[in-house]
This record gives structure tokens, C-alpha cells and sequence, in this order.
């Protein structure tokens, strides 16, 4: 028989398991912002040493994988390099299911993307996918499809240079999609925002979405987030030279800021990076070392240089997107340098070089350090705070696009070539 006093010592390891462990359900965290509140998180591995697991993948793609429990779902291309797939993994590194999604892969810049680069999301529940050539899907946990149709079909052709990268975003009972893409008149070129119901794929509304933006800044390889505080919550779109605000209930706009351009218009600084988005600020990105702009969530109409602009900063990160934990914004630009600043008044703290190179990948922080994944398979894991502290310097040797995901006591780590799991 077991002792009462042990059964509640269990009870209470089993409790603070469970209050420190954590879903990753869309590309960014629970939170839409990259932080994990997780605090049993490795910080040193090698492809031998601290791997619970290494799963070979049958194609390559830059999606993030989302966790929920015990079960994985990452988007693929199969072997074929043509058939488009959704897989279901367990955490113990088994296969559970792959479901084609559709077909007619398309890479794109060689080996920089292709139509399977939209990362999923999940509920614990269902499990929606966006494919770069149109297809979006939900599917329940057993791989059961429960609907489908194809965006291309109902919102228009996906005219976008480098294949459409923008992930679906999931909030509350609602799948929200940014389709910024196209040429033409402004008035008419294909840019609108889409909030459909998720059990049903069902539209509940679409805002169009004009700009003056022109040539390949009418393409927008971000995706939406999700602003919230006490007194007000709004979805953000990043795209064709605007930051603009929508209203949640019917998609109309409460705000924009431009101000993302240099001062001579560089008609090539299309937007990859998303904004992030914390109570009482949001920072958006630009591209190819332009300008990172901090704003307050109150504005409204067109908020560009106006009192609502807080602070800017030069250069920005190219694709990956800002992280901003307790006063700080991190800044991880494509070529490894990890630039901190104040988010208060965007003073830089420091500039500091890591061995990453030609990165994709957004950073993330846990337990008082920040992961900084790399392209070419290294991860940097720093210090959390105003002066740099490297911890420790982690080769996998496999070229990753993904971000890092951390959930229930490892960090997953998608490559090209592979699933890692890194942790116990």
C-alpha cells in the first residue's frame, strides 16, 4: 500500500510538472509572441549527446511544427518533391499518420522555401494547414479530414514571387489569413484579410486591404498576430509598406503606420519579418536593413510619424521576427548579429555577432535565455538581459529555416532533412 505522504508528493511533482509544461500550438507560441514560460529546458546538446530523438523527414520544408500533448503535426513535401503532406508524430519520435494535402509543389529561390514553408496550428482538438499553392485544411487528431477547400479558388490567384509563406493565425473559435500578394491597380490588386470559422472553413468576413505599395512590395511573406490587453484587442497585418490594425468582430480597419520605407522608396523591401506584438507595444520589422519601428496599441486612423510612434531603429532583421521579454527587444538579423535594445526609448544595449549566418528562424526565450537558431543548424543560446552572455554553441550540421519550438521540457528543432528532440 502507499503511504498517503507519498501519494501526495507525487501528486504534487504531477502538479508542477503540469504547471510548467506547456503547448506550442501556432508558429510563434501560445502567446503569438515566442515566449515559452517553460523553465526545465535544455541549453546544451550535440547531434549525439542530449537528443531524445532524430526523425527523418521524407521531404524538405521550412514549417514550424505546433505541439499539443503528446502529438506533433508539422507540414512536408513528400519524397516525390511534388506531393504536399501533413504528418502526425508522436512524441516519442513514431509516425503516427501522413495525409496528403494536394499536389504541385513549388520551390522557390532553389532551396530558400517551397509551397510547404506555412506553418500549422492547432487546438488540441483539430489542426489547420495553409499550403503555399493554395490548399487550407483542418483535420482532426486521428488525420480525419473535416474540411477543405482551396484559397486560390475562393479569394483569387496567389501572384506572389517567392510562394506564399504566411501562416493561418488561430484565435478563440477563428482562422484568420493575411493574402497580400499581386500587381495592379490599387484599388483592385489581390490584398485582403480573411476570418473564417474554424469548424466549418465558413467566411464570417473579408476586409480588403489597399495600399499605394507597388512591384515586389505588393508581396508580403508575413504573417497576422494578434494584439490583446486589458482594454482592447485587434488582429495586425504586415504588408505592401503598412502595419494596419483590423477589428476583430468585422475586419475593418481602426489604424495604420507606414513609416517601414526609406526615405527614398526602395520598390524591393517587401516584408518578411512579422510584428510582435506585447501589451502596450508593437514592433514591426522591415526588410534588407531598413527601419524597425516601435508603436503604442491606441492609435487610430493613419498613425505614421504621429505620437504613436514611440521609436525607430536601423537596420532591421530581414525574415526573422523580433522578440521583446521584460523591457527588451531582440533583434536577430540574418547575418548573426543579435542587436538589443531598450523598448522603452529603442536605445541600443548591444550589438553582438553569432556564429548563424543567412538566417530564417525567429528567435525564442525560456528560462532566462534566449535561442537563436541559425540556418546553417547552429543554436546560440544567450542570456536573457542587457549585456550579452553566451551560454553555449549547438551544431546539428543540417540546415533548418524553421523556428524553434519548445514544449513539455524539450526544444524540437525542424531541418530539412529532419525532427530532432532535443531534451530528455
Amino acid at each position: 500500500m502507499t503511504r498517503p505522504g507519498c501519494s501526495l508528493a507525487l501528486l504534487g511533482l504531477l502538479w508542477a510538472t503540469a504547471l510548467h509544461a506547456e503547448n506550442w500550438p501556432q508558429w510563434r507560441g501560445a502567446t503569438h509572441d515566442g515566449i515559452s514560460k517553460e523553465t526545465n529546458i535544455p541549453t546544451r546538446w550535440t547531434p549525439s549527446d542530449g537528443v531524445a530523438w532524430r526523425l527523418k523527414l521524407p521531404g524538405r520544408a521550412g514549417a514550424t511544427p505546433v505541439v499539443w500533448n503528446d502529438s506533433i503535426f508539422l507540414t512536408s513535401v513528400a519524397a516525390d518533391n511534388d506531393t504536399l503532406v501533413l504528418m502526425c508524430v508522436g512524441t516519442d519520435g513514431q509516425v503516427r499518420w501522413t495525409r496528403e494535402l494536394g499536389k504541385g509543389n513549388k520551390d522557390a529561390r532553389v532551396n530558400e522555401g517551397n509551397s510547404a514553408s506555412p506553418s500549422p496550428v492547432t487546438d488540441g482538438k483539430y489542426v489547420w494547414t495553409f499550403l503555399g499553392n493554395g490548399p487550407l485544411a483542418c483535420h482532426d487528431f486521428d488525420g480525419k479530414e473535416i474540411w477543405k477547400f482551396d484559397v486560390q479558388e475562393r479569394y483569387g490567384k496567389l501572384n506572389i514571387q517567392f510562394g506564399m509563406t504566411s501562416s493561418p493565425l488561430l484565435d478563440g473559435d477563428r482562422l484568420y489569413l493575411q493574402l497580400i500578394h499581386g500587381e495592379g491597380d490599387p484599388k483592385t490588386r489581390e490584398a485582403k484579410v480573411v476570418c473564417l470559422d474554424k469548424t466549418t472553413g465558413k467566411e464570417l468576413w473579408k476586409a480588403e486591404r489597399p495600399s499605394e505599395a507597388h512591384s515586389e512590395n505588393e508581396h508580403s511573406y508575413a504573417s497576422p498576430t494578434i494584439y490583446r490587453d486589458a482594454q482592447r484587442a485587434y488582429l495586425l497585418t504586415h504588408g505592401a509598406d503598412w502595419i494596419i490594425a483590423h477589428d476583430l468582430k468585422d475586419g475593418h480597419e481602426l489604424w495604420r503606420s507606414a513609416g517601414l520605407q526609406p526615405d527614398k522608396y526602395d520598390p524591393t523591401l517587401r516584408l518578411v519579418a512579422s510584428p510582435v506584438a506585447v501589451p502596450g507595444l508593437i514592433v514591426a520589422p522591415s526588410a534588407k536593413g531598413g527601419r524597425v519601428i516601435a508603436l503604442t496599441p491606441d492609435g487610430t486612423g493613419d498613425i505614421t510619424g504621429s505620437k504613436h510612434k514611440l521609436w525607430e531603429y536601423n537596420p532591421t532583421p530581414d525574415v526573422p521576427s523580433p522578440l521583446i521579454h521584460d523591457g527588451l527587444v531582440y533583434l536577430y538579423r540574418e547575418n548573426g548579429v543579435l542587436v538589443v535594445l531598450d523598448a522603452k526609448s529603442g536605445k541600443k544595449l548591444y550589438e553582438q555577432r553569432t556564429p548563424g549566418e543567412n538566417n530564417r528562424a525567429s528567435p525564442v526565450y525560456a528560462n532566462g535565455n534566449i535561442y537563436l537558431v541559425s540556418r546553417n543548424g547552429i543554436t546560440t543560446v544567450v542570456k536573457a538581459g542587457p549585456k550579452f552572455e553566451e551560454v553555449s554553441t549547438n551544431a546539428l550540421e543540417e540546415i533548418t529555416t524553421a523556428s524553434p519550438v519548445i514544449s513539455n521540457g524539450r526544444i524540437y528543432i525542424r531541418t530539412y532533412d529532419s525532427l530532432w528532440a532535443i531534451g530528455k
